[in-house]
């Protein structure tokens, strides 16, 4: 079966309250399956335009990684996110 992703790219625009977001929405995904595979770190745009940092988790399923994002504990905090950043959040299927 293919894992899933959740894959972010966000622009933080409150520093002070974005840090509040990592520290609780880490956990919640870790018990819900997710593995940080990529999370902020050096980067460059080669080509077109995007955000400032990245995030990849990966999931054991499509249906897993959908379903943590959807779970009402995650969403709680990712309020914190939408209010400290501008973000484009992606759930995908992995071949």
């Amino acid at each position: 079966m293919p894992k899933g992703y959740i894959i972010g790219h966000i622009t933080v625009t409150d520093p002070e309250a974005y840090p509040e977001y990592v520290q609780r929405d880490t956990p919640i995904l870790d018990n819900l399956g997710g593995r940080f595979i990529i999370r902020g770190g050096q980067s460059e745009v080669v080509e077109g335009e995007t955000h400032e940092r990245h995030v990849v988790i990966e999931f054991p399923s499509y249906e897993d990684a959908l379903a943590a994002y959807n779970d009402p504990d995650y969403q709680e905090v990712a309020n914190i996110r939408r209010n400290a950043a501008d973000s484009i959040i992606i759930v995908v299927e992995g071949v």
